[in-house]
């Protein structure tokens, strides 16, 4: 071992040892993490040789979450964007978060369907859309370049003007593409966020503690990438155990698609960037709109878990009320995290009441 990698496993070592001091205590062993969180599909085991990139989707799974929809690739001018779509009424695009992609929704997006035209794509770099180089500051895998995609997907579908739900990372480019783009959107629903720029302007060792992937995944390439791609499997379930206070929420099927789509070079590395960018590029945009006195335009509606990192350690309501120049309500959710799958009949019923 010569001494960059051993510095290299040092400081992994040390950060884990400060970001995760009762790991063993606090987490399952990855034998129990897949009872935790199974997979209906196949599973690579620690220090498989991964793909570049997923083996295609499959329709009868997609069908079988989202029965009745349509897939489609469209051509964004940065990305090629995978989007589901199905219904009627007004447009309502719904944004998903890391580590996920647009199966997140699956348990409330067919009974959305029957009230408005569902749009679900899958962000730059995450499920099947394609995984753009990261580029200079990592501005290709910025919230802003995110934004754009799902404006142009939107317009290529016909839809000049929408609704928006977004959580997580989703919630991010929601943010950013009511800054960018606000002629596009009527009503924006942010689920378990604050803003970005407020959760780093804030952190402390407890954030820093329970979000690690926030600072672990902004460490320069290839770091973070290597230490992930040596058990994918066991970082994607260990992320989603440590997030959901909801066991089952994640089902079999969702978990597998979640598995097939992250466990690649190129996933692993996009997800890195989209981090790196929120660190870095995204935060100048943010003061810069700050300082220019921007804000968002349009009701903001924001829903978290009461038992999540994010409504323990910030008032959510005040962090989007210093961001808005519109009325801003929400409520807090008897679950963590992952409120679509954890809690899909409140967040169902509080989506229709505010789009409605």
């Amino acid at each position: 071992m010569n001494r960059r990698e051993f510095t290299t496993l040092s400081l992994a070592a040390a950060a884990a040892a400060f970001f995760r001091p009762s790991l063993a205590q606090t987490t399952p062993s990855p034998e129990n993490l897949s009872s935790a969180l199974p997979s209906s599909g196949r599973v690579p085991g620690p220090g498989a040789a991964l793909p570049e990139n997923p083996p295609p989707p499959s329709e009868a799974l997609s069908q079988k979450l989202f029965p009745g929809f349509s897939s489609q690739y469209i051509k964004t001018s940065g990305a090629t964007i995978r989007v589901l779509t199905k219904g009627k009424g007004k447009p309502l695009l719904l944004l998903h978060g890391h580590p996920e992609t647009h199966v997140t929704w699956h348990k409330i997006t067919s009974n959305l369907a029957d009230e408005y035209t569902v749009v679900l794509p899958d962000l730059r770099g995450y499920g099947d859309s394609s995984r753009p180089s990261g580029g200079a500051n990592h501005i290709n895998y910025s919230f802003r370049a995110m934004a754009l995609d799902q404006v142009e997907v939107m317009a290529q579908l016909g839809h000049k003007r929408f609704f928006m739900a977004g959580h997580d990372r989703g919630g991010r480019v929601a943010h950013r593409l009511c800054l960018d783009h606000p002629e596009s959107v009527e009503k924006v629903s942010l689920l378990d966020i604050a803003p970005t720029l407020t959760m780093y302007s804030e952190t402390s060792k407890e954030f820093a503690t329970k979000y690690l992937w926030w600072f672990f995944q902004i460490q320069p390439e290839p770091m973070p990438e290597h230490f992930i791609s040596l058990d994918p499997v066991y970082y994607l379930r260990d992320h989603l155990f440590v997030q959901s206070k909801t066991s089952g929420a994640v089902t079999p099927e969702a978990m597998s698609e979640y598995i097939r789509c992250y466990c690649t070079t190129s996933a692993i590395h996009a997800v890195c960037e989209d981090y790196r960018a929120a660190a870095s590029i995204d935060l100048d945009m943010d003061r810069a709109d700050d300082a220019a006195g921007k804000k968002i335009q349009v009701p903001v509606h924001a829903l978290w878990g009461a038992e999540g990192t994010v409504g323990k350690l910030w008032d959510v309501l005040a962090t989007w009320k210093a961001k808005s120049a519109a009325n801003v309500t929400g409520k807090a959710l008897a679950c963590g995290h992952l409120l679509p799958e954890e809690q899909p009949d409140e967040v169902l019923k509080e989506l229709r009441a505010f789009f409605s």
